[in-house]
């Protein structure tokens, strides 16, 4: 499920659905994530948000209160592949003439194919993205530090999300990309392990997730957790455990252990096709 499925509830409370069904075990690391995703305000982009609460006219001296509605963006199937840096489509109209009616537009932002580069990751990646992320990229002195220091809700595309948690888990686990012990691995540690301070390795594993593949990765876990053991399996471990306790009995008091008592004479009472022995 994602932003814009969220924003079609409109006034209802999205945090709902972890009160009934799967949403209901999911953990609190991924509630944190959904909360930073969907809850959380983004910054602006397509408008310059009011600080204060009341505006003056200056022509009439009016006081008016101030309404700072953020403008309603259109995010398409596609967005959640590329990298828009918070960037959307806007929809609104247009009047191309003084003389003629206004009509329907479509602000759409400048789409390109780019390359960006990870260091934790040590990859190239081919990507579409806009200007403005690319500007981000560069204001922040690189890929990684982009992704790593930008919310979830400013990010706002899977892509950047399932970047983000790779990266993460890299980190957690000292960046297998680079030979363990070299120079340029103790580099990358030190400059970006400071982001991990903010995310647990639970986090790390729930982040970046739909509320629908979320949910899939907890019935997995469940249904992993409450898999049947073959009885042939439980079978095998008792003989095993009773085998075992013949032996160190019979260590114990070698004498004192009757013929009968043997693993192979038991094993010929529970044995359905052994041969009978003679009274």
């Amino acid at each position: 499920m994602n932003s814009r499925v969220f924003k079609s509830l409109g006034k209802l409370n999205t945090l709902a659905v972890f009160e009934k069904g799967t949403g209901a075990l999911l953990p609190e690391a991924y509630k944190k994530f959904f909360k930073e995703w969907i809850i959380q305000k983004p910054a602006s982009v397509h408008y310059i948000p009011e600080v204060e609460k009341w505006k003056r006219n200056e022509l009439t001296g009016e006081v008016k209160p101030v309404q700072d509605n953020p403008i309603p963006l259109i995010f398409p199937v596609e967005y959640n592949n590329q990298l828009w840096g918070g960037e959307g489509i806007v929809q609104g109209f247009q009047k191309r003439s003084e003389l003629k009616r206004r009509v329907p537009h479509f602000w759409v932002p400048t789409l390109r194919r780019s390359v960006v580069y990870s260091e934790v990751l040590d990859k190239y990646m081919s990507v579409v993205v806009t200007d403005r992320a690319i500007n981000l990229i560069n204001s922040n002195y690189g890929f990684d530090h982009y992704l790593l220091k930008t919310s979830a809700c400013d990010l706002k595309s899977l892509l950047a999300l399932r970047l983000k948690r790779r990266i993460l888990k890299d980190l957690y686990n000292e960046c297998p990309a680079y030979e363990k012990g070299s120079e340029k691995q103790k580099r990358i540690m030190q400059e970006y392990g400071k982001y991990l301070s903010s995310f647990t390795r639970e986090e790390v594993e729930w982040y970046g997730y739909t509320f629908p593949e979320a949910c899939k990765k907890m019935e997995a876990i469940l249904a992993e957790q409450n898999k049947p053991v073959p009885l042939k399996n439980i079978y095998r471990m008792e003989l095993f455990e009773k085998l075992k306790a013949e032996k160190i009995s019979k260590e114990n008091d070698p004498e004192g252990i009757k013929v009968s008592d043997s693993p192979s004479s038991w094993l010929q009472k529970i044995n359905p096709f052994g041969r009978k022995q003679e009274t």
